[in-house]
């Protein structure tokens, strides 16, 4: 036979014991940090619409890659090894995307001659600075950014990134998103 006192305390342990295993679930199995590796920008910003010239010396806005997604990467001084890693990053990451790959585009920034890589740059655009450009993404050798397909800089990534998990935010958004 079980007494009062026992009841009370089977009723107690009833209402304390889930309490007590989320504790012990959360200090011992805690949970991972979700969401994405990119930096989001927000509110986005809209690209500058500073001219820009092609390495083959025609006018280059970026309203020509409205509709695709844009891999931006931009670089000072000589594209040196730090400027090819990025294009590397970019490059693999862009060819990792598979069928979705026709979405995205990769376009180069430089700001002096000697920063354009040297050929062959398969699917890479590259072009020009015509002035100098305040600070932002087309002036930014520390990160690579993506604009979205209606020239809003959105994310950025640093400049050395985890391609696996730059690769994870492209898919993501590629998923979700219907334009591009």
């Amino acid at each position: 036979m079980i007494t009062p006192r026992a009841k009370l305390f089977l009723i107690a342990g009833g209402f304390l014991l889930p309490i007590a295993a989320s504790i012990a679930t959360y200090v011992f199995f805690r949970p991972q940090a979700t969401g994405n590796y990119g930096e989001l920008l927000l509110p986005p910003e809209a690209i500058s619409a500073a001219p820009l010239r092609s390495d083959d010396g025609a006018a280059f806005r970026f309203a020509q890659m409205r509709g695709r997604w844009v891999l931006l990467v931009s670089e000072s001084g000589e594209c040196e090894a730090a400027c090819a890693a990025k294009l590397y990053a970019v490059r693999q990451v862009r060819l990792a995307l598979g069928r979705d790959a026709s979405r995205v585009a990769r376009v180069l920034v430089a700001q002096a001659p000697s920063a354009l890589p040297p050929a062959p740059r398969e699917d890479l655009v590259a072009v020009l600075a015509q002035a100098p450009e305040p600070a932002g993404p087309l002036n930014d050798p520390g990160h690579i950014y993506l604009v979205d397909p209606r020239g809003n800089v959105m994310m950025r990534w640093p400049r050395e990134p985890d391609m696996r998990r730059m690769l994870k935010d492209l898919q993501t958004l590629l998923k979700a998103s219907q334009i591009g």
